[in-house]
């Protein structure tokens, strides 16, 4: 007979023979941070992801990708990359290999999204994109395919879906407290003083209409909560010195099949930030409805649409790593990303034929 501490001598070995048997990572703990890449060290990345990064709780930056060598001693100071975790666009691919990293950001000109984001997804890494998806549907559907196939997530980074006052208004759009919403009006645009940069050049997705218009279209879509079914555009610049590959400004019209009609309007070239929408009952509006520091508004029973005071990007970032965590939907999926760039090519082809109306 075994006494009582045979016994447990003897079936800790059991266990811990056992054990050997199963490969280690059926018994690691799930992660409480995702390991996140950056691919592309511009403006964005420098200025307002990597801080956003720090200001995560479900993420953190343990990697990043670039084609620029110079730039990899400063970032791996502030931000403490490890040289495995760096790399450029040649070896990407071989993030494959890299446990530390879960998602990869494409953040590089519109153009290059899809190349590089099907690179990451065959890697078999969660994707997040930046807006605009891409240049044209098609390269959009080859992004949602790739990830499918490889059993990745894909989100597209429009920040303002996960902004508050934002929320209100596409939830408005559903429940219409002001009655059946007649009328959007939603205009997004800087003055770009740049005169050689990437938005400038056709081939890697330039223009007002790629770079800004998606915001205007966007949300002329979640504040009306219909899809559009013609379109009708046209470009105009006073610059034509700078702009000769693309458009400075673009004005578009969409029409529902409710027969109401919404106006939109993006530019590199004159500064304007406001989304209007006019109900049976009365009216709303966000101005500015896309800011980075903050996005507010009114509605015209006094409702006070107040500023957020988290940071936009650092919970974009949040929500779409909850999303990979428990394995939920994402909240701006490929598709609605897709549907827009549908509409941009529709866009640029009713502009190139006179403004004529264009069926989505």
């Amino acid at each position: 007979m075994i006494n009582r501490r045979g016994f447990i001598k003897n079936s800790g070995l059991l266990v811990a023979t056992s054990l050997l048997l199963y490969p280690a990572y059926l018994f690691a703990q799930k992660k409480q941070k995702l390991g996140v890449a950056l691919v592309g060290l511009g403006y964005y990345s420098t200025d307002l992801l990597a801080p956003a990064l720090q200001l995560t709780k479900y993420c953190e930056l343990k990697g990043i990708v670039t084609g620029s060598p110079e730039k990899i001693p400063a970032w791996q100071s502030k931000y403490a990359i490890k040289d495995g975790n760096v790399y450029n666009y040649e070896n990407m691919h071989e993030i494959a290999n890299n446990n530390e990293i879960d998602v990869v950001y494409i953040v590089l000109p519109p153009a290059l999204h899809a190349k590089y984001a099907i690179i990451a997804a065959n890697a078999g890494k969660h994707v997040w994109c930046e807006k605009p998806m891409e240049v044209t549907a098609a390269k959009c559907q080859s992004i949602i395919d790739a990830c499918h196939k490889n059993k990745v997530k894909l989100a597209i980074g429009y920040r303002m879906h996960h902004e508050p006052n934002t929320q209100i208004l596409m939830k408005w759009a559903e429940t219409l407290p002001f009655g059946n919403i007649e009328y959007v009006t939603a205009e997004a645009g800087y003055f770009d003083n740049r005169t050689d940069h990437w938005k400038q050049i056709k081939e890697l997705g330039g223009g007002a209409m790629y770079d800004m218009g998606v915001y205007p279209l966007n949300a002329i879509r979640y504040t009306k909560g219909m899809e559009p079914v013609q379109v009708s555009a046209s470009h105009e610049t006073r610059r034509p010195e700078i702009y000769q590959e693309v458009d400075e400004t673009t004005i578009f019209e969409l029409k529902f099949e409710d027969g109401t009609i919404a106006q939109g309007k993006t530019s590199l070239g004159q500064s304007f930030n406001n989304l209007e929408a006019s109900c049976e009952d009365g009216s709303y509006y966000l101005r500015p409805f896309q800011s980075y520091t903050g996005v507010q508004g009114r509605a015209s029973d006094g409702t006070e649409l107040l500023p957020f005071k988290g940071n936009q990007q650092a919970k974009q970032m949040d929500d779409n790593a909850l999303a990979i965590m428990h394995d939920q939907p994402m909240l701006v999926p490929g598709e609605e990303g897709l549907k827009d760039i549908h509409i941009v090519e529709k866009i640029y082809e009713s502009a190139a034929n006179n403004s004529k109306w264009i069926f989505i």
